[in-house]
């Protein structure tokens, strides 16, 4: 595995030694002249590449070819690539060694997977803070959204009272292990407790949990898992739904195709089980097995990991409450353990711009906006007291650095007080910089 040697300040004063990311030297252009470090601090939308997935992609596309069925020895290469990684997703995620691992393209497809593989009459409980795709895929008349909680003990007693309600049949509670707007975790196996006890199966969204804490199906007690390779260190495309097989063997496949069926007839299909029966068409085998290598990764140095993100937040956190008129939001209280993404606005700034400025002057990447999840930001930015409609969200993880955080505490400052030195406009609901000046890379011309 490929390292960087990153020194932190801890209470202890030990050097730690994190896993090293694509793109840790990219320098990118300012509107003002000359070109900076890029400070990356965006890891909640999608996390850079780490190095050693990027050796194993490139260790393997020379071998790359079909799955399954193959004759050639580069299509049994492969074939035997991807299967081992169903073993390697079920160690990452502490699961139990009869679940399935169906992969996917991500998150999202994997929660619709599932939305269209629960039984006839599901209900299904959730809470309107999630992310759209932990909130959207669950459709029909049993489907019952519940408003953000204040405290997490407010959250355990309100799944408990909501699925005491449900009528009978099936049940199933979508829980999110860390908020992508506030980065808050939840208290999951609380949740999966009394979910349990209703006799309801639950569903853990990881995507935002897994790439900074150790995430453990059996130790929570939960039923699925949905994880994204594109937050997880490998944006490869490859995502996946770890869980129960009986829903999933029992349920339509998700997409009719090749790989999917038994025997074809003229007048009829016979599908196969397992997890086959969802993953119909070629796989995303290079995917998938970045997906794996990025998992091996980040097991092997979970402490690690762990405390450069925490020592990054206190340095973060601790910065921002220097800026004037900020307001961070909280869905717990300001206390509550979370991993490395923060949401704030300032009083009478304009988010977008404030995140234009910093990218075209200051070389930072940041968010704004809602962060598809609507509701719970819009009731986060009122529980703030903001007079915006949308928050900055800013976001660390392996490969950022202090000097980042230092970075961006400061240029934020600096535009909090003394505004842009650039001049901006509004083209099609974005800020840009007035005659940006910036070249595109040579591989875009």
């Amino acid at each position: 595995m490929s390292s960087a040697v990153i020194e932190i300040p801890s209470q202890s004063n030990v050097e730690c030694r994190i896993p090293a990311v694509v793109g840790g030297a990219l320098e990118v252009p300012l509107v003002t002249g000359g070109r900076i470090g890029y400070a990356n601090l965006d890891h909640a939308a999608s996390a850079p590449c780490l190095e050693s997935v990027q050796t194993a992609v490139n260790e393997l596309l020379p071998w790359y070819a079909s799955v399954h069925r193959g004759a050639g020895f580069a299509s049994q290469v492969c074939t035997r690539v991807y299967e081992e990684a169903r073993g390697k997703l079920l160690d990452f995620v502490g699961a139990r060694r009869t679940d399935s691992v169906i992969f996917t393209r991500n998150t999202t497809d994997s929660l619709n997977l599932l939305g269209r593989a629960l039984p006839r009459g599901t209900s299904v409980v959730v809470f309107d803070t999630e992310h759209h795709a932990a909130l959207l895929p669950w459709t029909g008349p049993r489907v019952r959204r519940l408003p953000a909680p204040e405290t997490p003990a407010g959250a355990v007693a309100a799944l408990d009272a909501a699925l005491a309600d449900c009528p009978e049949g099936p049940r199933l509670a979508v829980i999110t292990g860390a908020s992508n707007v506030t980065g808050e975790l939840w208290p999951v196996a609380d949740l999966a407790r009394v979910a349990r006890r209703r006799g309801a199966r639950t569903v853990l969204d990881a995507a935002q949990l897994a790439p900074h804490r150790p995430v453990r199906i059996t130790e929570l007690d939960v039923d699925y898992v949905a994880i994204s390779g594109h937050k997880l260190y490998a944006p490869f495309g490859a995502g996946a739904l770890v869980g129960r097989a009986d829903w999933l063997n029992a349920a339509e496949p998700y997409l009719a195709g090749g790989g999917a069926t038994r025997l074809v007839q003229e007048a009829s299909v016979s599908w196969t089980t397992g997890p086959e029966r969802h993953e119909a068409g070629s796989p995303n085998t290079v995917g998938v097995h970045a997906l794996a290598r990025a998992c091996e990764t980040l097991a092997a140095n979970w402490t690690h990991v762990v405390e450069h993100e925490e020592s990054l937040l206190h340095r973060l956190r601790a910065g921002l409450r220097d800026v004037p008129g900020l307001r961070e939001l909280c869905l717990f209280d300001a206390d509550h353990d979370r991993v490395g993404v923060v949401s704030f606005t300032v009083d009478g700034r304009d988010p977008g711009l404030l995140a234009a400025a910093l990218s075209a002057e200051h070389g930072i990447g940041v968010r704004d906006g809602l962060f598809c999840a609507h509701v719970a930001t819009r009731r986060l930015l009122s529980r703030a007291g903001s007079d915006s409609d949308r928050a900055v969200r800013v976001s660390v993880g392996l490969g950022t650095t202090n000097e980042q955080v230092d970075r961006f505490v400061n240029a934020l400052r600096w535009l909090v007080t003394q505004g842009p030195s650039w001049n901006y406009e509004q083209v099609d609901g974005r800020w840009t910089p007035v005659g940006d000046p910036r070249p595109a890379p040579d591989f875009l011309s």
